[in-house]
């Protein structure tokens, strides 16, 4: 049974490594050359915004698909847009056409198809795992995806200023094609067969359903995902903050190396912490971290003390998605896992986008410093609401395990 996992672990963590050297080369670090040109926070801002409203159109879709189709399938078909996409991106470049608009519209590509590979993730692990798997599977996951997407994302802030689009993109363009064929040779335990003799709107439809019969569970997710669109918001509002405030592109890699490092902290210890407590009594301390961590963002005048509470912002922030994920592998049924993770989703791409608009805004009347205030108090919230959830008697919900 071991051998078998590491059959299956092996190539499937190769394929998260170098999906999180592109992805991660494409949406941290392309905000930071677009920031280069002058007056260019709100055009930021707005491209964010643009990005989550086309994935929160297309979420539904992706979602049902998720529940349709082999998610090894799906992977692989992700893997290889982005390689084109930055096989593309390559090509203007290689001819002298490129532009801040062509850089928006290969985000916006990596953003959407990142999203779907995101979910598809999620419900690949939870049918290709057993329960006892899932949080070894998870630590991997962890260690693997926060020592690439965020360290890419510094190396790729680092590589802008000492290389140029041409090698940026070639770089990115291989990462995905390795990752693509990491992907393929995978083993996969499809274990669904017939869903696609339910009609695909019938499916779609059924959505609504899937969250209305267990309110209070889903509603308790829904507010531990904003911890999401909070790390979205800071991963526009922290370059644009230091760009404002003179501050060196070496403090942004090192922002993303912070929190980076600690999120890799959490894959590492992640067995011990999840063995404490109970998934929902650790997403709920690991969320009230995450607003002291921005409280204290808030009141810091140095991009030394903003990298001093990033780090615990990435353990505590990394600690409540992994429980959260880990408490829907045990309790969402593996054929609904795709539309459930499309139902946060949704929820999560909303709150970024009104996120985005808040950035916008700050950045327009020069008070962005005020974002980490917001940040803090929406998270604070959140933990209340969490508390009352769960303190209040109503129907019978999944166990809290």
């Amino acid at each position: 049974m071991m051998r078998l996992s590491k059959h299956r672990t092996l190539p499937y963590l190769s394929g998260r490594f170098f999906d999180g050297i592109s992805s991660g080369l494409f949406m941290m670090a392309l905000p930071w050359i677009i920031l280069a040109e002058p007056n260019m926070g709100t055009f930021v801002a707005m491209t964010a915004l643009a990005c989550t409203a086309t994935s929160f159109v297309l979420t539904p879709f992706f979602s049902t698909l998720i529940d349709r189709h082999s998610r090894k399938t799906l992977l692989v078909v992700v893997q290889g847009i982005q390689s084109a996409t930055a096989a593309v991106v390559l090509i203007i470049y290689y001819f002298s056409s490129g532009s801040p608009w062509l850089l928006a519209a290969a985000q916006m590509v990596f953003w959407v198809t990142s999203n779907l590979a995101w979910s598809t993730n999620n419900a690949f692990t939870q049918e290709n795992y057993e329960q006892h798997e899932y949080a070894s599977i998870s630590g991997k996951q962890e260690i693997v995806m926060q020592g690439t997407t965020l360290g890419a994302g510094a190396l790729g802030v680092v590589l802008l200023q000492t290389w140029g689009m041409l090698e940026f993109a070639a770089f990115a363009m291989a990462a995905s094609f390795i990752a693509t064929l990491s992907y393929i040779v995978t083993p996969y335990r499809q274990q669904l067969r017939n869903s696609q003799s339910i009609p695909f709107i019938q499916q779609l439809k059924e959505s609504k359903d899937i969250f209305a019969k267990q309110p209070r569970f889903y509603a308790f997710l829904l507010l531990s995902c904003l911890s999401y669109p909070i790390l979205t918001f800071l991963g526009k509002l922290v370059p644009i903050w230091f760009s404002e405030n003179g501050v060196s592109g070496d403090w942004y890699a090192g922002y993303n190396i912070t929190f980076g490092l600690g999120s890799l902290l959490t894959g590492v210890f992640l067995a011990k912490l999840l063995a404490l407590t109970t998934h929902k009594a650790t997403i709920q301390y690991s969320m009230a971290v995450v607003g002291l961590t921005l409280i204290g963002m808030s009141l810091s005048t140095h991009p030394g003390y903003i990298l001093l509470f990033t780090l615990f912002f990435g353990f505590f922030n990394a600690l409540n998605r992994i429980a959260r994920t880990n408490w829907m592998h045990h309790t969402v049924d593996v054929a609904q896992r795709g539309r459930v993770e499309g139902g946060l989703v949704l929820f999560s791409t909303s709150v970024q986008s009104l996120s985005y608009v808040i950035i916008a805004m700050l950045a327009h009347f020069e008070a962005i410093q005020y974002g980490f205030a917001i940040a803090a108090i929406i998270v604070i919230l959140a933990v209340i609401m969490m508390v009352r959830l769960d303190g209040t008697d109503g129907q019978k919900q999944p166990a809290y395990t």
